[in-house]
């Protein structure tokens, strides 16, 4: 589509001639996915969708009775900038609200905003370098004390802080916030930034008490007791926590939203495993929502089959994948394991990486475990289709693994394990307990031993490894192993902030509480450059191509080795009418959730 084709159907959206349905109907004809029509329309001055995407029909707030929701993978803390898990990222989300949330079609939904920002309105600046965010006017906290600007400009500061070592803090360091008035802030770039809607939106925005955080900022930011017993704007109060185990909430009378929640009271229930939630949904009926139903596909079709639920799948930009670990996990340097000043005795080999990526049959893990739960791929950034990499393939092939390991010089011992000067091809294969992951893992170990390459393989307990917890080595983050798996969230409609797992700044490690985004703790100088032109690349084409090498340095590396593009799969039982969004966690709109 030529521009001045998108700039005379941007201005029959602008005129009434044009329906905004028909707009992204047009725009995805010719590649341009939804979230990203969404984003053009709010450039061009036409106000985003002000409305969640299920309609809401009880006439008045409570009556609902309980609600309980499934977390297989139990939450262990409810501070929304500590949380690395998904699930501890849902589990905050219940108390705590951004100034507004991604619905499942990539529009912009204000929650403790009055308005979308947009040229139209005033919000945005011509120059890219300011949004002005008007709040919305008389919400409360729990504890009844009203929300203002001081909160978000709190928030800013506290994510912002190095010594409170956020998960978030890469939305926040960068920006300046000023306040206008009790109920306006200004968000100010250093450059032109196209996509604005990163802080205070989303997974990352969500808003913290000023009068319950201020005196635990920085080094004392771990102490604070709401970070397990949460005073937010939600729609639910907290009553009870116990981590790993079981949440309990009841409903907030004096919610903004004054026929919001349905429900009476909220039960999240944790551990377990996905099967078991998928039954407690599906079969008996005993709870009402399950969450990230990992489950073998077929498996899922039956419970469904004159069950008590149905299962929900969104589209998403999650994405299952590897990590090779290309520092030394065994060997500890300055407190911390897999250090950036260590390198692996094996997998800094290119050669190795090259043939492990081809010793892993997607196409089969596609087919006979996740079914409509994932698509095969070799990209990291799979939606909003502008950005996936068409130059990415995969292929699986045995015989050329083991012709790239002969060529490297990598010979078969007596055990038929390969080695190169001492060095044998044996490693540590982690990643969290779950029926399809073990599958997953089998697969490759397969494969792998037909090349000459010692997998060992090792599970852990999913609470455990998605958690926050400094202390524990078997986290995700701390990637105490060789080779690494498991799936990572988008958390909105544009990759930016989803490739910051692959920026130098962003490695994580002792200092930072390992929970910098860079997980694989590998850098390139010329991704961190791309990175930051795209940035302030306002033209989106020029944008798009930017991240999309981002992407494929990593990949071309083969230290990241995507395996499939995640569905989002959930399951709830027939009557409970829930909002289920692909680039938001699953509790974004849980204000909304009623029983039909």
């Amino acid at each position: 589509m030529k521009d001045h084709d998108l700039r005379r159907l941007i201005e029959g959206v602008k005129t009434g001639t044009l329906s905004r349905r028909s707009f992204i109907k047009k725009a995805a004809a010719v590649g341009l996915a939804a979230p990203f029509a969404n984003q053009l329309l709010g450039f061009n001055g036409v106000a985003m969708a002000q409305n969640a995407t299920i309609e809401y029909k009880p006439s008045k707030a409570g009556g609902g009775g309980p609600l309980k929701i499934l977390l297989w993978q139990a939450p262990t803390l409810l501070n929304p900038h500590f949380a690395s898990g998904t699930k501890d990222q849902i589990a905050s989300r219940i108390f705590f609200e951004p100034l507004a949330g991604w619905d499942k079609e990539g529009n912009l939904i204000p929650q403790l905003a009055a308005e979308t920002p947009t040229k139209a309105n005033g919000g945005l600046s011509a120059d890219g370098k300011e949004v002005t965010w008007k709040l919305k006017p008389g919400v409360k906290w729990h504890d009844g004390k009203p929300f203002t600007a001081d909160d978000v400009i709190f928030t800013w500061e506290y994510a912002k802080d190095p010594a409170t070592a956020a998960y978030t803090t890469g939305s926040y360091k960068d920006i300046t916030v000023q306040k206008i008035d009790d109920l306006t802030i200004k968000v100010i770039f250093k450059e032109s930034t196209p996509f604005w809607a990163d802080p205070f939106v989303g997974v990352a925005g969500q808003i913290l008490p000023k009068h319950h955080f201020a005196d635990y900022v920085g080094a004392k930011s771990r102490d604070a007791p709401a970070n397990l017993k949460p005073v937010g704007t939600g729609p639910y109060k907290f009553v009870d926590f116990k981590p790993g185990d079981i949440l309990t909430g009841e409903r907030f009378t004096d919610y903004h939203v004054k026929n919001q929640p349905h429900f009476d009271t909220l039960e999240v229930k944790g551990g377990g495993d996905a099967v078991s939630a998928a039954r407690a949904v599906l079969q008996t009926g005993e709870f009402d929502y399950a969450w990230n139903l990992q489950v073998e596909d077929e498996v899922l079709k039956r419970m469904e089959t004159g069950g008590r639920g149905k299962i929900s799948a969104v589209v998403s930009g999650d994405v299952e994948f590897i990590i090779l670990n290309t520092t030394d996990p065994w060997t500890e340097v300055d407190g911390e394991r897999s250090s950036i000043k260590t390198k692996h005795p094996t997998l800094t080999d290119p050669k190795v990486r090259e043939a492990i990526n081809l010793l892993i049959d997607r196409d089969s893990i596609q087919k006979f475990i996740y079914g409509r739960g994932g698509i095969a791929t070799a990209s990291f950034v799979n939606a909003p289709a502008q950005f996936k990499s068409q130059k990415l393939k995969y292929e699986f092939s045995v015989d050329k693994a083991n012709k790239i390991l002969d060529d490297a010089g990598y010979k078969r011992g007596a055990d038929g394990i390969r080695e190169k000067d001492g060095k044998k091809l044996k490693y540590v294969y982690q990643t969290s307990i779950n029926a399809p992951r073990q599958k997953t893992q089998a697969i490759i170990k397969q494969a792998c031993q037909r090349a000459g390459i010692d997998l060992e393989l090792k599970s852990v307990t999913a609470s455990v490894f998605f958690s926050s917890d400094v202390a524990n080595p078997d986290t995700y983050t701390k990637l105490y192993v060789d080779i690494e798996m498991y799936t990572t969230t988008q958390p909105q409609p544009d990759p930016e902030r989803f490739l910051q797992q692959f920026l130098s700044w962003e490695i994580a490690n002792k200092e930072n509480k390992w929970l910098g985004r860079n997980v694989s703790r590998y850098s390139d100088p010329a991704a961190d450059e791309a990175y930051k032109a795209a940035q302030k690349e306002l033209d989106p084409v020029k944008r798009a191509a930017l991240l999309i090498k981002v992407n494929e340095i990593f990949c071309e590396a083969n230290v990241i080795l995507p395996l499939l593009s995640r569905t989002r799969v959930a399951a709830s039982v027939h009557n409970l009418v829930h909002d289920h969004s692909g680039w938001d966690v699953d509790t974004w709109n849980l204000a909304a959730w009623y029983r039909s």
